[in-house]
């Protein structure tokens, strides 16, 4: 039952995730983060080079391709979350299998 119950959290855990990602990331501030602000006020945000991924399919939080900013933002965001959990999953079963070859 335990078992059951914790796979129903982190099931609930993935959803919630998903869900924060695909619909309310349309909606965070579109304000300049920290440095991006000191950059502007200081007068050298002009100097900057863009960024190594920005020809990337994912640069700039949405999904190149995708007229609908809202979509291609949402698409991001649940795009990263899977990759997420596909990067974790397979560290903890790397980490699960070198443990139970110690015990």
């Amino acid at each position: 039952m335990k078992e059951f119950l914790t796979n129903k959290f982190i099931l609930a855990g993935i959803a919630l995730s998903l869900v924060i990602a695909g619909v309310f990331s349309f909606y965070a501030s579109s304000q300049p983060d920290g440095l991006e602000k000191v950059a502007e006020t200081k007068g050298f945000l002009d100097t900057a080079k863009d960024p190594i991924n920005s020809g990337s399919p994912l640069a700039d939080y949405s999904v190149s391709g995708v007229d609908s900013e809202r979509v291609s933002v949402g698409a991001s965001g649940v795009i990263g979350v899977l990759a997420t959990l596909v990067v974790a999953g397979i560290i903890f079963r790397l980490l699960a299998k070198k443990n139970s070859k110690e015990d």
